[in-house]
């Protein structure tokens, strides 16, 4: 069996970033990622702050994709929007103001490819493949897609890229030369990792399960997302077998808990019901060193404790950084940088 030579690779990972103006960790990467929801509202206004955001950033490479939120980058559901909110009784927008704050179908867009040069790449949905600067490849799987909340068989009236329940749809994670992708950027999680929601409902998952399906078909190195806030974390899972176990994926059937790690949860931050005087002050300490680093980290090279094993462990980001209301000190989340091994180039 041949060995494959594999270059050390640094990423910052974000997502929900929602218009705000975030400070950006003071550090150098080889790729930055963003999962998505870009803007709050989707306007011109914000885009460009999100770029002025994304040049703040020390990487060569700055890889982007769409959220729901990010509604004027999706062509067909800004045309619709546009019209509905300019031609309706009550309510109507002008269309001079609709083109002021939103600009034309594509516009939005053209921001993106005018950052080119700010080593800045917007991503359709599919496959896309980098040589790094720093010697290794990289393919990655992008999609801005997510299912319509709380099992609405409509899709919500100011969203882009989402789709109805009923309707469903293909996540095509597979290569043309069947390689392996090396990560895979969504906005929303795939179901069971990552995607609790503080409904109610403590059971209650925000995840879609056609998602999950294609990443346990395909397990990637990395799959980062945001999209549900409250799901901020990384666990690094490790898969059941050498492939999945039935024809319909599930994170019950293929995923292997024990021997998993659940790297960070916003759990380890929160006041927890019976916790002792000793585990307050640690909890507070652990809160208060993240805040001042200004990031998470975690890494799975080679040398590390807990190296990854490409094809057997996907290591899982949800990099969401706007909170919930209910959280109680109302601080954002900080990004993750992320180390992992990746094909060297040949």
């Amino acid at each position: 069996m041949g060995f494959t030579k594999t270059t050390k690779t640094s990423f910052l990972i974000l997502s929900d970033t929602h218009g705000k103006d975030h400070i950006m960790p003071k550090v150098s990467v080889d790729v930055a990622i963003h999962c998505g929801d870009l803007t709050d509202h989707s306007k011109l206004e914000e885009f460009r702050s999100f770029l002025e955001l994304l040049k703040s950033i020390d990487a060569p490479l700055k890889l982007v994709i769409a959220g729901n939120h990010d509604f004027s980058l999706d062509g067909t559901a800004f045309g619709k929007i546009t019209e509905e909110a300019t031609t309706r009784t009550e309510g109507k927008i002008e269309p001079e103001l609709m083109k002021k704050e939103f600009g034309d179908v594509g516009q939005a867009r053209q921001l993106f490819s005018d950052s080119e040069d700010e080593n800045i790449t917007f991503l359709d949905e599919g496959i896309h493949s980098f040589r790094l600067q720093n010697g290794a490849t990289l393919t990655v799987y992008a999609s801005p897609y997510t299912p319509s909340p709380n099992n609405f068989r409509e899709v919500p009236r100011l969203s882009g890229f989402q789709f109805k329940h009923d309707d469903g749809h293909n996540f095509s994670i597979s290569t043309p030369d069947n390689k392996r992708v090396d990560i895979a950027i969504t906005h929303g999680p795939p179901k069971g990792v990552l995607d609790r929601t503080c409904s109610n409902d403590r059971n209650k998952r925000g995840g879609c399960g056609q998602l999950f399906a294609a990443i346990a078909k395909a397990r990637p190195r990395l799959h980062c997302f945001g999209h549900i806030h409250e799901g901020w974390g990384a666990k690094l899972v490790t898969w059941r077998g050498k492939e999945p176990t039935t024809t319909t994926p599930s994170h019950f059937t293929e995923i292997d808990n024990s021997a998993s790690i659940l790297i960070d949860s916003l759990a380890n931050y929160k006041p927890r019901k019976f916790e002792s005087e000793q585990d307050a002050k640690d909890r507070k300490k652990r809160k208060e060193r993240l805040f001042r680093h200004g990031f998470r980290s975690t890494s799975h090279c080679k040398d590390d404790k807990h190296p990854l094993v490409a094809g057997q462990q996907t290591l899982f980001v949800n990099a969401a950084l706007e909170t919930i209301p209910e959280d109680e000190e109302g601080k954002e989340h900080v990004p993750w940088i992320v180390e992992l091994e990746l094909p060297s180039s040949e």
